[in-house]
Protein backbone atom coordinates (compact mmCIF):
# COMPACT_ATOMS: atom_id res chain seq x y z
CA UNK A 1 0.00 0.00 0.00
CA UNK A 2 1.81 3.22 -1.07
CA UNK A 3 0.23 6.37 -0.44
CA UNK A 4 1.99 10.15 -1.59
CA UNK A 5 4.47 7.53 -2.96
CA UNK A 6 6.50 5.80 -0.11
CA UNK A 7 5.00 3.14 2.29
CA UNK A 8 5.15 -1.03 2.16
CA UNK A 9 3.22 -3.65 1.45
CA UNK A 10 0.94 -2.86 4.84
CA UNK A 11 1.93 0.35 5.52
CA UNK A 12 0.80 3.66 3.32
CA UNK A 13 1.71 7.79 4.15
CA UNK A 14 -0.61 10.56 3.50
CA UNK A 15 1.33 13.64 4.16
CA UNK A 16 0.02 16.15 6.15
CA UNK A 17 0.49 20.22 4.58
CA UNK A 18 2.56 21.22 7.66
CA UNK A 19 6.13 21.68 6.57
CA UNK A 20 8.52 23.79 8.79
CA UNK A 21 11.94 23.36 10.62
CA UNK A 22 10.51 21.15 12.98
CA UNK A 23 8.06 18.82 10.85
CA UNK A 24 10.64 18.72 7.55
CA UNK A 25 8.00 18.34 4.78
CA UNK A 26 5.22 17.72 6.80
CA UNK A 27 3.66 15.07 9.14
CA UNK A 28 3.63 11.68 8.17
CA UNK A 29 -0.19 10.10 8.67
CA UNK A 30 0.28 6.39 8.85
CA UNK A 31 -2.35 3.98 6.84
CA UNK A 32 -2.06 0.64 8.20
CA UNK A 33 -3.76 -2.54 6.87
CA UNK A 34 -3.55 -6.32 6.40
CA UNK A 35 -4.19 -7.05 2.59
CA UNK A 36 -7.31 -7.92 1.85
CA UNK A 37 -8.65 -7.04 5.20
CA UNK A 38 -11.28 -4.49 6.29
CA UNK A 39 -9.83 -3.40 9.37
CA UNK A 40 -7.24 -0.13 9.27
CA UNK A 41 -5.30 1.72 12.23
CA UNK A 42 -3.98 4.61 11.89
CA UNK A 43 -0.56 6.23 13.17
CA UNK A 44 -0.86 9.76 13.98
CA UNK A 45 -3.35 11.85 12.51
CA UNK A 46 -1.61 15.03 12.61
CA UNK A 47 -2.14 18.72 13.58
CA UNK A 48 -6.04 20.20 13.14
CA UNK A 49 -5.90 20.57 9.77
CA UNK A 50 -9.61 19.30 8.93
CA UNK A 51 -8.55 18.65 4.49
CA UNK A 52 -5.83 16.77 5.46
CA UNK A 53 -7.72 14.65 8.03
CA UNK A 54 -10.49 14.32 5.66
CA UNK A 55 -8.66 12.97 2.91
CA UNK A 56 -7.00 10.19 5.20
CA UNK A 57 -10.68 9.46 6.54
CA UNK A 58 -11.73 9.32 2.34
CA UNK A 59 -8.78 7.47 1.29
CA UNK A 60 -9.67 5.08 4.05
CA UNK A 61 -13.20 4.86 2.70
CA UNK A 62 -11.88 4.64 -0.97
CA UNK A 63 -10.28 1.50 -0.28
CA UNK A 64 -13.51 -0.39 1.00
CA UNK A 65 -11.86 -0.20 5.01
CA UNK A 66 -12.72 1.11 8.09
CA UNK A 67 -10.55 2.69 10.56
CA UNK A 68 -10.87 0.44 13.45
CA UNK A 69 -8.40 2.25 15.82
CA UNK A 70 -5.50 5.76 15.98
CA UNK A 71 -2.60 5.29 17.65
CA UNK A 72 -0.19 7.90 18.85
CA UNK A 73 3.52 7.88 18.56
CA UNK A 74 3.82 10.97 21.30
CA UNK A 75 2.59 13.91 22.68
CA UNK A 76 3.52 16.71 20.26
CA UNK A 77 0.61 18.60 18.37
CA UNK A 78 1.57 18.34 15.47
CA UNK A 79 1.20 14.26 15.69
CA UNK A 80 -2.06 14.67 17.82
CA UNK A 81 -3.86 18.07 17.37
CA UNK A 82 -6.26 16.64 14.73
CA UNK A 83 -6.97 13.57 16.95
CA UNK A 84 -10.49 14.62 17.73
CA UNK A 85 -11.88 15.80 15.02
CA UNK A 86 -10.54 12.36 13.18
CA UNK A 87 -12.25 10.50 15.56
CA UNK A 88 -15.47 12.35 14.99
CA UNK A 89 -14.72 11.62 11.15
CA UNK A 90 -14.06 7.62 11.78
CA UNK A 91 -15.69 6.58 15.41
CA UNK A 92 -12.26 4.80 16.21
CA UNK A 93 -10.83 4.95 19.47
CA UNK A 94 -7.40 7.04 19.88
CA UNK A 95 -4.95 4.51 22.10
CA UNK A 96 -1.62 6.84 23.67
CA UNK A 97 0.65 6.67 26.23
CA UNK A 98 -0.61 9.75 27.59
CA UNK A 99 -3.91 9.39 29.04
CA UNK A 100 -4.95 13.41 28.33
CA UNK A 101 -4.27 11.91 24.57
CA UNK A 102 -6.73 9.37 24.64
CA UNK A 103 -10.11 9.44 23.59
CA UNK A 104 -12.33 5.96 23.89
CA UNK A 105 -8.85 4.27 23.81
CA UNK A 106 -6.24 2.61 26.29
CA UNK A 107 -2.15 3.17 27.36
CA UNK A 108 0.47 1.27 26.01
CA UNK A 109 2.74 -1.32 27.37
CA UNK A 110 6.01 -2.38 26.16
CA UNK A 111 6.10 -5.13 24.20
CA UNK A 112 2.39 -5.48 23.99
CA UNK A 113 1.37 -6.57 20.73
CA UNK A 114 -1.17 -4.80 18.93
CA UNK A 115 -4.04 -6.64 16.98
CA UNK A 116 -6.73 -5.37 13.98
CA UNK A 117 -8.30 -7.89 11.36
CA UNK A 118 -4.98 -9.98 11.00
CA UNK A 119 -2.94 -6.80 11.24
CA UNK A 120 -0.04 -6.97 14.53
CA UNK A 121 2.21 -4.25 15.96
CA UNK A 122 4.44 -4.63 18.67
CA UNK A 123 4.97 -1.27 21.06
CA UNK A 124 8.04 -0.50 21.96
CA UNK A 125 8.77 1.59 24.38
CA UNK A 126 11.42 4.40 23.10
CA UNK A 127 11.49 7.36 25.55
CA UNK A 128 13.89 9.89 24.92
CA UNK A 129 12.50 12.78 21.92
CA UNK A 130 9.58 12.88 24.42
CA UNK A 131 8.88 10.58 27.83
CA UNK A 132 5.84 9.44 25.66
CA UNK A 133 7.14 7.92 22.80
CA UNK A 134 7.13 4.74 21.32
CA UNK A 135 7.85 3.00 17.76
CA UNK A 136 6.06 0.52 16.26
CA UNK A 137 7.28 -3.08 15.12
CA UNK A 138 5.53 -3.89 12.05
CA UNK A 139 7.41 -7.68 11.80
CA UNK A 140 5.17 -8.87 8.86
CA UNK A 141 7.07 -5.80 6.25
CA UNK A 142 10.08 -5.59 8.32
CA UNK A 143 9.43 -2.12 9.27
CA UNK A 144 9.20 0.00 12.68
CA UNK A 145 7.35 3.17 12.62
CA UNK A 146 9.69 5.23 14.87
CA UNK A 147 7.40 8.50 15.46
CA UNK A 148 10.03 11.48 16.36
CA UNK A 149 12.00 8.78 17.49
CA UNK A 150 13.85 8.83 14.74
CA UNK A 151 12.97 11.09 11.39
CA UNK A 152 13.77 10.98 7.99
CA UNK A 153 16.72 13.08 7.63
CA UNK A 154 17.96 15.33 10.06
CA UNK A 155 17.98 14.73 13.81
CA UNK A 156 15.37 14.98 16.37
CA UNK A 157 15.09 17.11 19.65
CA UNK A 158 15.40 15.63 23.11
CA UNK A 159 12.36 16.97 24.61
CA UNK A 160 11.84 14.13 27.68
CA UNK A 161 12.19 15.57 31.32
CA UNK A 162 14.98 13.03 32.21
CA UNK A 163 16.91 14.19 29.19
CA UNK A 164 19.48 12.34 26.93
CA UNK A 165 19.89 8.97 28.88
CA UNK A 166 16.90 7.46 27.91
CA UNK A 167 16.48 8.68 24.29
CA UNK A 168 20.23 6.76 24.05
CA UNK A 169 18.98 3.71 25.72
CA UNK A 170 16.05 3.67 23.22
CA UNK A 171 18.69 4.06 20.04
CA UNK A 172 20.86 0.92 21.32
CA UNK A 173 17.29 -1.13 22.17
CA UNK A 174 16.57 -0.13 18.17
CA UNK A 175 19.36 -0.76 17.31
CA UNK A 176 19.24 -4.49 18.35
CA UNK A 177 15.69 -4.90 17.39
CA UNK A 178 16.72 -4.14 13.83
CA UNK A 179 19.04 -7.11 14.07
CA UNK A 180 17.18 -9.48 15.75
CA UNK A 181 13.86 -8.95 13.45
CA UNK A 182 15.96 -8.05 10.50
CA UNK A 183 13.81 -4.82 9.57
CA UNK A 184 14.59 -3.58 6.15
CA UNK A 185 12.62 -0.27 6.70
CA UNK A 186 11.84 2.76 9.15
CA UNK A 187 8.75 4.50 8.64
CA UNK A 188 9.72 7.77 10.64
CA UNK A 189 7.29 10.65 11.85
CA UNK A 190 8.94 13.16 9.25
CA UNK A 191 10.45 12.72 6.10
CA UNK A 192 11.24 9.90 3.73
CA UNK A 193 11.35 5.97 4.65
CA UNK A 194 14.47 4.87 5.50
CA UNK A 195 15.54 1.68 3.91
CA UNK A 196 19.06 1.09 5.08
CA UNK A 197 17.73 0.86 9.35
CA UNK A 198 21.29 0.67 10.85
CA UNK A 199 23.07 2.84 9.10
CA UNK A 200 20.56 5.38 10.12
CA UNK A 201 20.59 4.29 13.61
CA UNK A 202 24.39 4.65 13.54
CA UNK A 203 24.30 7.58 12.56
CA UNK A 204 22.51 9.29 15.38
CA UNK A 205 23.98 7.75 17.91
CA UNK A 206 27.61 8.76 16.35
CA UNK A 207 25.66 12.44 16.12
CA UNK A 208 24.67 12.62 19.79
CA UNK A 209 28.36 11.15 20.88
CA UNK A 210 30.32 13.69 18.76
CA UNK A 211 27.80 16.65 19.82
CA UNK A 212 28.47 15.45 23.79
CA UNK A 213 31.86 16.46 22.86
CA UNK A 214 31.51 19.52 21.77
CA UNK A 215 29.24 20.53 24.66
CA UNK A 216 31.62 19.08 26.47
CA UNK A 217 35.02 21.43 24.51
CA UNK A 218 32.30 24.53 25.31
CA UNK A 219 32.18 23.87 29.22
CA UNK A 220 36.04 23.73 28.98
CA UNK A 221 36.53 27.15 27.30
CA UNK A 222 34.40 28.73 30.52
CA UNK A 223 30.68 28.94 28.70
CA UNK A 224 28.19 28.20 31.89
CA UNK A 225 24.97 29.44 29.92
CA UNK A 226 22.32 27.66 27.63
CA UNK A 227 22.71 30.56 25.50
CA UNK A 228 26.16 30.95 25.41
CA UNK A 229 26.65 27.24 24.65
CA UNK A 230 24.45 27.11 21.82
CA UNK A 231 26.37 29.95 20.04
CA UNK A 232 29.43 27.71 20.45
CA UNK A 233 28.23 24.46 19.20
CA UNK A 234 25.18 25.58 16.90
CA UNK A 235 26.75 28.67 15.74
CA UNK A 236 24.82 28.98 12.56
CA UNK A 237 21.42 28.28 14.01
CA UNK A 238 18.70 30.30 12.60
CA UNK A 239 16.45 31.86 15.00
CA UNK A 240 13.36 30.11 14.33
CA UNK A 241 15.31 26.76 15.54
CA UNK A 242 17.35 28.00 18.54
CA UNK A 243 14.84 26.87 21.15
CA UNK A 244 15.15 23.60 20.13
CA UNK A 245 18.60 23.51 20.07
CA UNK A 246 18.19 24.85 24.37
CA UNK A 247 16.68 22.08 24.51
CA UNK A 248 18.89 19.63 22.93
CA UNK A 249 21.65 21.32 24.99
CA UNK A 250 20.12 21.43 28.24
CA UNK A 251 19.52 17.17 27.53
CA UNK A 252 22.77 16.99 27.17
CA UNK A 253 24.06 18.66 30.35
CA UNK A 254 21.55 16.93 32.97
CA UNK A 255 23.28 13.77 30.97
CA UNK A 256 26.69 15.13 31.74
CA UNK A 257 25.55 16.10 35.68
CA UNK A 258 24.24 12.60 36.29
CA UNK A 259 27.46 11.36 34.88
CA UNK A 260 29.65 13.69 37.26
CA UNK A 261 31.12 15.51 34.47
CA UNK A 262 29.45 18.67 34.84
CA UNK A 263 31.26 21.51 36.59
CA UNK A 264 29.29 23.58 39.56
CA UNK A 265 27.90 26.71 38.31
CA UNK A 266 26.96 25.10 34.63
CA UNK A 267 23.24 25.80 33.84
CA UNK A 268 21.10 22.82 33.04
Amino acid sequence: MRIDGSGTLRAGCVLCPNPGPMTLEGTNTWILREPGARGVVVVDPGPHDERHLERVARTVQEQGAQVQMTLLTHRHFDHTEGSRYFAELTGAPVHAVDPKMRLGGSGFEDGQVIGADGLELRVIATPGHTDDSVCFLLESDGAILTGDTILGHGTTVIDGDDGLAPYMDSMYRLRDLVREYQVRTLLPGHGPILTSPLAAIDSYIDHRESRLEQIRGAVRAGSTKVEEIIDRVYPDVVESIRPAAASSVRAQLRYLAVKGELPEGVEN
